[in-house]
């Protein structure tokens, strides 16, 4: 009975040892230090970023963008020892990694995410992994939220509701309902209405937030425009006064701060 125990127990301890923990990292600055932990479900741009790290490529780089409200970045090899006002936060070729946009993670406060190079030069949205950013953002209403959702999503219905909604179907609606023709009118405006609300969900541009972006957009804060467009792999789990030290710095006309505020990254766990 006893050596079934322990038997019981190494496997136990050993079934604990394979499972993996959540990979968190530090970036240290002048500032004050800066914790996060990385997504799984990003494993090409946490194992990219972890290997440049390990290498120490990040360290003495510099948030060389800060943007009150926006986000801070930095990361980029060209901050490295950059003298004052030299504009600075150009992007490795040699670094991309293909995006990992998943719809679960969002631009809250605090989220850290790979930038990269516009669409007409780089149509597959492959990440920098060079660089990084990190969501300053601000606290919205839902009102303002409210209003995101229609500025974006009310012109693209208008557009299909034009496409079906044409001027001979208009008439035929108007003459079957002059007409007293009630079942006829149903059964066309019925199967229109069904096209436009088939089609447009099946638009990809559309937004709608979901209650967790609701309740972080309206509580710490974020930045939703972004939404959708950048892959987030990792978030903020301690140093949140830190990323607010960086965001209000004082910034030259490149956005990059007067004082310099100097990058070491830590992997704490793998």
């Amino acid at each position: 009975m006893i050596r079934t125990f322990l038997i019981f127990i190494g496997f136990a301890l050993f079934s604990l040892k394979g499972i993996s923990q959540t990979k968190t990292i530090q970036i240290s600055t002048n500032l004050g230090t800066i914790k996060f932990k990385l997504y799984d479900d990003t494993p090409k741009h946490q194992d990219a970023f972890i290997k440049l790290a390990n290498e120490g490529y990040y360290n003495g780089t510099l948030f060389y963008r800060v943007m009150q409200d926006f986000l801070i970045q930095g990361g980029s090899k060209s901050s490295k020892g950059a003298p004052p006002g030299k504009r600075i936060g150009y992007g490795d070729p040699d670094k991309t990694v293909d995006d990992e946009i998943l719809s679960h993670y969002f631009h809250k406060k605090g989220a850290l995410c790979a930038p990269r190079q516009p669409d007409e030069v780089n149509p597959f949205q492959q990440s920098d992994i060079s660089q990084f950013y990190i969501v300053k953002g601000r606290v919205h209403s839902p009102g303002e939220l409210d209003t995101m959702e229609i500025s974006v999503n009310r012109p693209i219905r208008n557009k299909i509701v034009k496409k079906y909604m044409t001027p001979e179907i208009r008439t035929k609606l108007k003459q079957l309902k002059e007409e007293n023709k009630v079942k006829e009118f149903r059964e066309i405006a019925q199967d229109v209405k069904d096209r436009i609300e088939t089609e447009y969900k099946l638009q990809t541009g559309t937004i709608e937030f979901s209650e967790a972006q609701r309740n972080a957009y309206t509580t710490i804060g974020g930045y939703p425009d972004l939404d959708g467009k950048y892959t987030i792999f990792g978030e903020c789990i301690s140093g949140f006064e830190v990323i607010d030290k960086i965001a209000s710095l004082k910034t030259d006309k490149n956005n990059r701060p007067i004082t310099d505020v100097k990058i070491t990254v830590t992997i704490l766990n793998e």
